[in-house]
């Protein structure tokens, strides 16, 4: 499965164009190297999501055979990691 199809799947992204635009830009990262939205996403794969000042690290549990899944079962096809704030240094 598509990278972008799978962070709107697991609920991660709310829609496939918002998944698609944070890979353009570089904040989601596939086993530590940036990744584009179609790359492909397999069961054991560490995704690194960045937003605002909060890196978020999940790890694939399952991929789906279909694109749209329940809120309920969306949860189980990712554990989260870690979530980490980053410091703001604009008050130098």
């Amino acid at each position: 499965m598509r990278l972008d199809l799978f962070l709107k799947a697991s609920r991660i992204s709310p829609r496939r164009t918002i998944a698609q635009k944070l890979c353009d830009a570089g904040l989601v990262y596939l086993n530590g190297t940036p990744a584009k939205s179609a790359h492909t996403v397999r069961v054991g794969d560490e995704i690194s999501i960045k937003r605002g000042n909060k890196i978020s690290k999940l790890k694939v549990l399952a991929v789906p055979s279909e694109r749209q899944m329940s809120k309920k079962n969306a949860g189980m096809l990712y554990e989260v990691l870690s979530e980490e704030q980053m410091d703001n240094d604009f008050d130098r």
